[in-house]
């Protein structure tokens, strides 16, 4: 480990191109504890960005190239463009660049044991389960996670051990340039074809992924996901299975209830005996195939189940996972990060787990991309909420040039019968919602872009 964490010492200033990224605050954040200085810059200003600005790390908002002078390596994030004033000026300079995925792989192998959790769903989730199960053990783990966990006061943690657990993310085959001991593939579905292109690529993705992990290492998977079985096919390492569905998964979970909260308790059969029974302190069916994964791999850590238990009741949720953000008029507002039609319905079947009147769902499409190619998906898994509004699409990285907008959405969900609003402003959305909901609903705000405002809008005096 000392070696390759000295190999990055030796950078006396590392500036981060789109520093408010979850993953590269993080990043930077590690860094600076180690002893590193660090630099960055964002687009737009943050309570991330707050944050780091607080812990002591120079932060511009917008381009500044006299950072750029003063750097001796300089990592940007996938979203960055080549043409981005900073990264051509690192380049004219000849100052080294490097792209975040390919830094934090370098980082993953200083780590003897670099636990990646993957998955196009409940990698946040799952990874903050697990962190925490092995902070409960005593196993002091070094975490990434792509979310605020309160239990972190942040998004990483700086253990002193060979330790290191993080989301591995499958975007632009990000996961490939890690060093993972252990893997937990929780799913795999159709999702950023903007740069897959189809499903079938997306699987080849993570059978690369797979093959990553060396012959004393583990892979833990999901066996009810059609598109994860068949992964043990590409590693001699040790393999673990859950399910709830598949009888043959050694890890599953039987007679799940939920109480008024939406959250579950269940008995868990290891190999087709009772192991032991569970409860969650956050709601629905999908998380507890998320602590499944986790109960999974823990165990075969050797992690006490007492403290896996204690990890579970105590973990409230991720930031902007069902968060609940406060209540005004009698009306609860929540808010989640959903953003693909797979966890839209995984969310709607967990709020609709609680109980409360009538559902009001604040949806902005993320990307133009996704919904373009999933816009059939997209309003079908609305449909279980009562009252949909639609705002505009949350562009990214991206510019319109797929002919879509929230309007297209708005006129498949009418036609499957189901009544929507589109409100483009914020401030019309905030006033709609006051003037139409009643005691005791829910506001749901839904997606990975600037919805998350409209809680706090709402929950204004």
């Amino acid at each position: 480990m000392s070696t390759i964490i000295d190999d990055i010492k030796k950078y006396n200033t590392i500036h981060f191109i789109g520093i408010g990224g979850v993953s590269m605050s993080g990043i930077a954040e590690t860094l600076k504890n180690l002893g590193v200085h660090v630099t960055g810059s964002d687009w737009s200003k943050s309570d991330i960005t707050d944050r780091l600005i607080s812990d002591g790390i120079d932060v511009t908002i917008g381009s500044d190239l006299e950072m750029i002078k003063n750097a001796d390596l300089v990592v940007y994030t996938a979203a960055i463009a080549q043409d981005d004033t900073e990264l051509v000026e690192a380049k004219r300079l000849g100052i080294k660049t490097c792209e975040r995925a390919v830094f934090l792989g370098k980082l993953t192998e200083a780590f003897e044991n670099t636990i990646g959790i993957a998955g196009t769903h409940g990698k946040t989730t799952t990874t903050s389960l697990v962190s925490l199960c092995f902070i409960k053990a005593g196993f002091d783990p070094n975490v990434q996670v792509g979310a605020i966990l309160k239990q972190l006061n942040g998004n990483y943690r700086i253990g002193n051990s060979d330790y290191l657990i993080l989301e591995a993310c499958e975007y632009v085959e990000s996961f490939l340039h890690f060093h993972p001991k252990a893997e937990i593939i929780l799913n795999i579905d159709n999702d950023h074809l903007d740069y897959f292109k189809n499903l079938d690529n997306i699987k080849n993705a993570f059978i690369k992924y797979v093959k990553l992990i060396p012959d004393n290492g583990l892979l833990v998977f999901n066996a009810d996901d059609t598109n994860s079985i068949g992964l043990e096919k590409y590693t001699n390492a040790k393999v673990v299975t859950f399910g709830l569905n598949n009888e043959k998964a050694n890890f599953i979970a039987k007679n799940v209830k939920f109480d008024e909260n939406g959250y579950a308790s269940f008995d868990v059969y290891y190999d087709g005996n009772f192991f032991d029974s569970f409860s969650l302190s956050i709601s629905g069916m999908h998380n507890v195939l998320n602590a499944l994964a986790c109960i999974a791999l823990c165990t075969n850590y050797g992690i006490p189940v007492n403290a896996i238990k204690d990890a579970f009741l105590s973990f409230t949720g991720a930031n902007r996972r069902l968060e609940f953000k406060g209540i005004f008029n009698d009306v609860s507002v929540f808010d989640d990060y959903a953003h693909h039609p797979t966890e839209i319905k995984a969310t709607a079947d967990a709020l609709n787990r609680k109980v409360f009147n009538e559902s009001w769902v604040v949806f902005q499409p993320h990307t133009y991309s996704r919904l373009k190619n999933l816009l059939d998906d997209f309003a079908n898994s609305l449909l279980d909420f009562d009252h949909i509004i639609l705002a505009d699409v949350y562009a990214a990285r991206e510019t319109n040039i797929f002919n879509i907008s929230s309007k297209d959405l708005l006129d498949k969900l009418n036609s499957l019968g189901k009544s929507a609003q589109y409100i483009s402003d914020f401030g019309d959305i905030v006033k709609f919602l006051k003037n139409s909901v009643h005691k005791n609903d829910i506001v749901l705000t839904l997606g990975a872009g600037t919805v998350t405002n409209i809680g706090p809008m709402l929950l204004e005096k």
